[in-house]
């Protein structure tokens, strides 16, 4: 029985398209629906040329209030897309969504971590981020999510990748 999902968005190019199977997923199976989005720490570099620039008090004020305020603006962009995608329609579908997250870390990490604390039955994700190719058969934390998950995860296949196959 599948009661709860989790769908995890790149919000990259095949994001709306993802969405739709996440939503029709949670209609059918009349489940709630969380949403997260992983941001990955800053790199070295970045880090080094905002030291460069900042003092001490600034990047520190930085790390605690740009950070919240990039990931706020993550979340109220992820809902904007859903009520653009679903228009004046799909107010129904919107009230299956219980939450939408932006954490910091590793996107395969944050996936499971959040599976694992919401006890979601179902995981739902592209099968590639928006930077892979179609060549390669799998994006890296589809991979990682596909390996170590403990709930069954519904994976939506690169549409690009599908038109290429079929010519």
């Amino acid at each position: 029985m599948i009661r709860s999902m989790l769908y995890a968005t790149d919000l990259g190019l095949y994001a709306p398209l993802v969405m739709q199977h996440a939503l029709a997923l949670a209609r059918t199976f009349n489940a709630d629906l969380y949403v997260v989005h992983a941001v990955e720490p800053m790199g070295l570099f970045a880090e080094s040329v905002l030291q460069s620039y900042l003092d001490e008090q600034a990047l520190n004020e930085f790390h605690s209030q740009g950070l919240k305020t990039v990931i706020a603006n993550i979340e109220e962009r992820v809902l904007e897309s859903f009520r653009d995608e679903l228009g004046d329609d799909g107010k129904q579908d919107l009230q299956r969504i219980r939450s939408v997250r932006v954490l910091q870390g590793d996107p395969s990490q944050v996936i499971l971590e959040q599976a694992q604390r919401l006890g979601v039955d179902l995981l739902i994700l592209g099968s590639h981020s928006h930077g892979v190719g179609a060549e390669t058969p799998l994006g890296r934390t589809a991979a990682r999510v596909l390996q170590l998950s403990k709930v069954p995860v519904y994976l939506v296949p690169l549409v690009e990748r599908r038109r290429r196959e079929d010519r």
